[in-house]
C-alpha cells in the first residue's frame, strides 16, 4: 500500500511537470530543458529501478501525448511523435524510439547506478552522481536519436550541422538539467528515506 501511495504521489508530480509550464526551464532553440527526469529519478531511488524505468515509461507516455497535442514548440514536434510534419519531413517510428526509449533509460540508469555506488560510497554522492547520469541519459539518448533518425532534416532546419545542434543542446538545455537534478533529487530522497526507515 505505502508502495503504490508514494509511486501515485510521484506520477502526480510528473503530470504536474509534464503537462504545466512549472517543469520547463528557458532554453536557446527548440528544445526545452524540461525537470521531468526529476520524479523519474527520484523514484528509482526511492522505489527501486523498475519502478524508476516504470516511471520512465509514463514520463514518455505524458511527453508523447504534449507533443502530439499541444506541442511546446511546432516546428520540431515531428521529432517526438508520428502524427507531426514539417513540409516533407513526417514523424514515423523513430519519434516514438525518440520520445519514449530515452525517458525509460533514465530511471534504469538512475537506480542501477545509485544501487551499485551506495555499497562503495556514501548514500547521498551515491544519488548526486546517479542524478547527473540519469538525467544525462535522457539528453543524450534524445538527440542521439535525433541525429540518427533525422539528423540531415533537422540540421538543414536549424541552419547549422547536426554536431554544433548537439552541442548547443547539451551547453543550454542537457548540462542545467543535469545539475537541477542533482541538486533536487538527492535533497528531497535523503530525508524522506530517513523519515521512512524511523517508521
Amino acid at each position: 500500500m505505502l508502495f503504490l501511495v508514494q509511486f501515485s504521489l510521484l506520477v502526480a508530480i510528473e503530470a504536474l511537470f509534464c503537462f504545466t509550464p512549472l517543469g520547463s526551464l528557458p532554453a536557446i532553440g527548440p528544445i526545452v530543458a524540461t525537470l521531468g527526469m526529476i520524479p523519474v529519478i527520484m523514484t528509482a531511488f526511492l522505489l527501486g529501478t523498475k519502478a524508476g524505468t516504470a516511471m520512465g515509461f509514463l514520463a514518455g507516455l505524458f511527453s508523447f501525448l504534449v507533443w502530439t497535442f499541444m506541442p511546446p514548440s511546432p516546428i520540431s514536434a515531428f521529432l517526438f511523435t508520428p502524427f507531426y510534419s514539417l513540409g516533407e519531413i513526417q514523424g514515423n517510428f523513430g519519434s516514438l524510439l525518440i520520445c519514449f526509449v530515452p525517458r525509460i533509460l533514465v530511471g534504469t540508469v538512475a537506480g542501477l547506478t545509485y544501487y551499485g555506488l551506495r555499497s562503495k560510497i556514501r548514500n547521498y554522492p551515491a544519488m548526486l552522481v546517479a542524478s547527473l547520469l540519469g538525467s544525462l541519459t535522457n539528453t543524450v539518448g534524445v538527440m542521439g536519436g535525433i541525429w540518427l533518425f533525422f539528423g540531415t532534416q533537422y540540421a538543414s532546419l536549424a541552419g547549422q550541422s547536426m554536431l554544433a545542434v548537439i552541442g548547443l543542446t547539451v551547453l543550454t538545455s542537457g548540462i542545467p538539467e543535469a545539475i537541477v537534478s542533482a541538486l533536487v533529487a538527492p535533497a528531497v530522497c535523503r530525508p524522506v528515506q530517513i523519515a521512512i526507515s524511523r517508521k
